[in-house]
């Protein structure tokens, strides 16, 4: 091997480990808000998504199994038509995602933003427990529908992920006082 490319060999794990040193600062003195920023981000793509949903009639009819088999919310198709309810709850999912994404301007914003996802995302849950199909018995234990049961699971990590920007959203409330 002539002497510069023996060189270059020699040199190149000198340069990979400055590298690798490079993206772990990165990743130090960024990772944290990189992350915040893509949880609260992500939060709000999911309601703008599903906000964005419930103004068409396909959405509301698929609602109808999970709402009138709810206790809690059962009722509020005595007050309104399918279509009504799910545009009202359009209106408060498209809501929570403009809280949620306006924390950049007051982290009050995402707190309230936070807490009320999570009082959604609890109420969802409910649903696991009176919505007939969830659980598919003769599967045995654990085995739950893909629709509704699976589609309903993924709401306890969208359940933790808005208590954690209402607690984050909190601390920077506190730490602002502070200053």
């Amino acid at each position: 091997m002539p002497r510069d490319l023996a060189h270059q060999s020699a040199a190149r794990p000198r340069v990979h480990a400055r590298s690798a040193a490079s993206a772990l600062e990165l990743i130090d003195s960024h990772g944290q808000a990189v992350t915040a920023a893509g949880l609260y981000g992500s939060l709000a793509v999911v309601y703008g998504w599903f906000g964005g949903m419930k103004f068409s009639r396909y959405e509301a009819e698929g609602l109808v199994g999970l709402v009138s088999n709810n206790p809690l919310l059962s009722w509020t198709y005595s007050l309104f038509s399918v279509e009504g309810f799910s545009n009202l709850l359009g209106i408060l999912e498209l809501s929570i995602a403009a809280l949620v994404v306006v924390r950049l301007i007051k982290p009050i914003y995402s707190l309230v933003g936070g807490l009320l996802s999570a009082g959604l995302f609890a109420t969802t849950l409910s649903f696991m427990v009176t919505t007939p199909g969830v659980f598919v018995p003769e599967l045995g234990f654990p085995a739950i529908s893909v629709a509704p049961g699976q589609f309903l699971l993924k709401d306890i990590g969208l359940f933790a992920l808005s208590l954690w920007i209402a607690v984050d959203s909190f601390a920077a409330l506190r730490a602002a006082r502070a200053d």
